[in-house]
């Protein structure tokens, strides 16, 4: 692949301001998971209710990405993502002035969803400006934007620490580079001119009557349900299970989160050289196998390293599953993007939860990683039986895209 060749595809002031908008309000979205430590303590919340305040935005980020999707395909990518910047305001001054109670909390957290659903804007902004060969590689640099997470788990616990400030104070912060990321998206966003007319409502619901929606859906609520449900409970985790302190407990998740975020883009570019079909197999497995490391709850330097790996292939996947999504439902990539985020968002909300409740059923986290490394091997084997009524169809041998599709998918 040719970086000239990609550059002059498509549009990269559209680009860069698809992955800006993605990563702000990542960071937004996961601020209370990064923030728990300080927060749990305050409000003598249990480990179950811990997972639960982790995993409510991510809840709500999915709930939201539907209704972006659509608001995507009908009023376009820019004016959509704007109204979700100006909307993320709300919940961040309610989480600085108003929360002090673990119901509140809850409230904020659900809020914050619009945040996450920003997934739903952003890449189609991105996509509909790229021609097939580099949907891989477009999607997974506006999809790098989940490195806004490692933001949050970095500097959060720090600024929390601050007795002036406090947990609360780091949510009145946070609306600084909202605001500043609002003034560049406007400037520097356009829709693409390729962007197909809008569809009725009654006709984006047929892409649910389409199997291979759930098979995105399903797949997606792993690799991205599991890197954001992970990345929202690593504070929670290296505190818990290692007793770090906040502080270097957000150094340890950042370490690992920073894996994912960076590593996405590679999986799309991977994913166009080699095939998303491919790469997602062999990047189930390596999930499989990391998790599984960690289940026997190794000492610190080599669960940090299995999360790490762990992390990354789960980026890689995101970025993989969006090399395909693209080909697959070209003219409804909007709404197909909002249901599968929302599967992703929804995998985000299970994962920090079973892990909170199954930590006080069991006193461990190992049942947890056990099931998800069983959940991620399962994944690679339907895929690769699932995916032979995709090759000459929509994509290539192993995923790859093709210049003319032989068949429409029914």
């Amino acid at each position: 692949m040719n970086l000239r060749d990609f550059l002059k595809a498509g549009h990269t002031p559209t680009l860069f301001a698809a992955f800006l908008y993605f990563d702000v309000s990542f960071m937004v979205w996961v601020l209370i998971g990064a923030l728990a430590n300080s927060i749990v303590p305050e409000f003598g919340l249990s480990e179950t209710q811990r997972g639960l305040i982790v995993a409510v935005p991510l809840l709500g980020g999915a709930i939201l990405r539907l209704a972006l999707g659509m608001m995507t395909d009908h009023f376009g990518a820019k004016v959509t993502g704007a109204i979700g910047l100006v909307v993320t305001v709300i919940p961040l001054l309610l989480g600085w002035l108003w929360a002090d109670s673990f119901d509140k909390i809850l409230i904020v957290g659900l809020m914050l969803g619009v945040a996450g659903a920003s997934f739903a804007v952003a890449l189609p902004l991105a996509s509909r400006w790229y021609p097939p060969q580099y949907q891989g590689l477009a999607m997974g640099i506006a999809g790098a934007g989940n490195s806004g997470t490692a933001l949050a788990t970095f500097f959060a616990p720090r600024i929390a620490e601050i007795p002036e400030i406090g947990w609360q104070g780091v949510f009145g912060l946070a609306l600084i580079p909202i605001v500043l990321t609002l003034i560049l998206y406007v400037l520097l966003a356009q829709d693409s001119p390729t962007q197909p007319a809008p569809l009725p409502v009654s006709d984006y619901f047929k892409v649910l009557g389409t199997m291979d929606t759930w098979w995105f859906c399903i797949f997606y609520s792993v690799t991205f349900g599991g890197f954001v449900g992970l990345a929202s409970f690593l504070n929670s985790f290296f505190k818990v299970e290692y007793g770090l302190s906040s502080v270097a407990a957000g150094g340890f998740a950042t370490l690992c989160v920073i894996s994912g975020s960076l590593l996405r883009p590679i999986g799309g570019y991977l994913a166009d050289l080699f095939g998303g079909i491919r790469m997602l197999i062999l990047l189930f497995l390596g999930v499989a196998a990391t998790m599984f490391g960690l289940g026997c709850l190794p000492d610190l330097y080599v669960g940090t390293a299995l999360m790490f790996l762990g992390m990354g292939c789960l980026g890689m996947g995101n970025g993989s599953v969006f090399q395909l999504v693209p080909l697959r439902f070209k003219n409804e990539i909007g709404v197909v993007t909002g249901v599968v985020g929302a599967a992703g968002g929804i995998g985000g909300f299970f994962l920090p939860t079973a892990l909170g409740y199954l930590k006080d059923q069991t006193g461990s986290f190992a049942g947890g990683f056990f099931a998800f490394a069983a959940t991620a091997l399962i994944c690679a084997g339907v895929l690769a039986v699932v995916a032979r009524s995709w090759q000459g169809v929509f994509v290539d041998q192993g995923g790859k895209a093709v210049a003319e599709p032989v068949t429409e998918p029914a």
